[in-house]
């Protein structure tokens, strides 16, 4: 038998999906345009901090619901690029954060204008005034990495030493003090910890040693290669130079 579809009927048919909602993709869904990492590259070594609680804050952050690094995907390639040059030298990249939601950092604005927080103080900003950190730039409102392409990471050499675990409350040691002193770290010495508020941070530093310049120097040279660019005070922070989103603040969460 065959089906008559009258004219009326067809006109009521395209007006009634006309008027549906349009599909939407939902908020917390992984933009086309992003990639974990570890699809990517998968032999990349993982610390996570703000998924922790060893970190400035002492707790997991906001939207930090797994332990993983997402980028957009020009700089997960650009990355996987560096960790070719490295795997020769039995070298290979430790990351620390990646993509950052919007989430993320509007928890660490409150936290700054916590003052009477200072229980990670004598770690991670031992010589600095908690009421000063806008002023000189530690903390923001927004942040490069909520765009999708800042990394902060280091080297590691392979086989990975063994990474000693964070137990909360333990005694803190300051992020700048030397290798064996400061909380240890399996990479190799850039001269302070990660996330080290104070000025031995910057990449240009010449008070640190010439083995930790050459070890930074090296990661600059790396990361320059395939298009990433310095932070000046923070020797593991590193931008695409062509990002794919330079003016997009994302928000969905690290999961």
């Amino acid at each position: 038998m065959k089906f008559k579809l009258s004219l009326a009927a067809l006109l009521t048919a395209t007006l009634l999906f006309a008027t549906l909602p349009p599909a939407s993709h939902s908020a917390d869904a992984l933009p086309d345009t992003f990639v974990d990492i570890e699809t990517v590259i998968p032999d990349a070594l993982m610390d996570i901090r703000y998924f922790g609680e060893h970190n400035f804050l002492g707790v997991r952050v906001d939207s930090y619901l797994a332990p993983k690094c997402i980028l957009t995907q020009p700089a997960a390639q650009a990355l996987a690029k560096v960790q070719k040059d490295l795997a020769p030298f039995s070298l290979s990249l430790k990351i620390y954060d990646c993509y950052r939601p919007q989430q993320a950092v509007d928890h660490f604005v409150r936290w700054a204008k916590d003052i009477d927080d200072t229980k990670t103080k004598k770690e991670f900003y031992p010589t600095v005034d908690k009421r000063n950190l806008f002023r000189d730039g530690y903390i923001d409102s927004r942040s490069g990495h909520s765009r999708g392409s800042t990394v902060d990471l280091t080297i590691v050499p392979l086989p990975a030493p063994i990474q000693p675990s964070y137990v909360a409350g333990e005694p803190l040691s300051e992020c700048y003090l030397p290798a064996g002193v400061r909380f240890a770290d399996n990479s190799l010495d850039m001269g302070t910890g990660f996330d080290c508020f104070h000025e031995l941070s910057h990449p240009e530093n010449k008070n640190i040693g010439p083995q930790q310049r050459s070890y930074r120097l090296l990661l600059k040279t790396l990361m320059a290669k395939h298009g990433f660019r310095n932070y000046d005070k923070e020797w593991w922070h590193f931008t695409l130079n062509n990002e794919p989103h330079p003016d997009t603040y994302f928000n969905f969460p690290v999961k």
